[in-house]
């Protein structure tokens, strides 16, 4: 297993996110996807950022990527969103027929952190610290 590191620190943080599509309309398709897909790509190198998978349904996106310890997720995450929201209905105008606000994603989104090791492992080894 390869590390990152920067000065101070060496890390290593997976990131699963799943945005979905206001009202779950279905909308999203190959083309929206790789737009959102670029776009998420650009933004994510000003937070350190790094996308490692992303796939798409027909009304949602789970993205799987890499952050570093001073990336301010929160912050990226409601960026994306806002941008991606933007440049989607502006260069995909069929959108606006199903979704005729401003907003493309839902409001809220799931991120949950992913690891190399069951939380039980790490718990375990935590708790055997102090035993020789």
């Amino acid at each position: 297993m390869k590390l990152d590191s920067n000065n101070h620190s060496v890390f290593l943080m997976y990131y699963h996110l799943v945005l979905v599509v206001k009202y779950r309309r279905k909308v999203m398709n190959d083309s929206i996807s790789d737009y959102a897909k670029e776009k998420f790509v650009s933004l994510g190198g000003k937070y350190n950022i790094t996308l490692v998978e992303w796939n798409h349904d027909i009304d949602h996106v789970h993205i799987l990527f890499k952050a570093h310890p001073n990336s301010e997720l929160s912050k990226f995450v409601n960026a994306y969103k806002s941008a991606s929201s933007r440049l989607i209905k502006k260069g995909f105008p069929y959108v606006r027929e199903k979704l005729w606000k401003e907003m493309f994603w839902s409001r809220s989104f799931c991120l949950l952190t992913t690891g190399g090791s069951p939380i039980e492992v790490v718990k375990t080894y935590i708790e055997n610290q102090e035993i020789k």
